[in-house]
């Protein structure tokens, strides 16, 4: 009886750390895929930044830099809406 009851309290804890082993899997593989994603956003960037030649560090060092690409996102961002607000006009998606 008590070797028994050693072996289902040994399958039982088998079961849980492997049921923690397949969350835990699926939680590196959930940050692998961000961090894959992240990182292909940041060469895309990085490529258009290259190919257009640009130092962001010399032009980030230069006064008045922040508040242009500050002015820049808030300018892309009105010129988004407006392309998003032709196209529902337009029925297109």
């Amino acid at each position: 009886m008590a070797v028994e009851d050693d072996i289902d309290t040994r399958d039982a804890e088998i079961a849980a750390l492997r049921a923690r082993v397949s969350e835990l899997e699926t939680q590196l593989s959930d940050q692998a895929r961000a961090t894959n994603e992240l990182v292909a956003r940041s060469q895309q960037k990085l490529y258009w930044l290259e190919r257009w030649d640009v130092d962001l560090d010399r032009v980030m060092e230069k006064p008045g830099a922040l508040r242009a690409l500050e002015t820049l996102k808030a300018f892309r961002g009105v010129v988004r809406s407006v392309r998003r607000t032709s196209r529902r006009l337009r029925g297109v998606r």
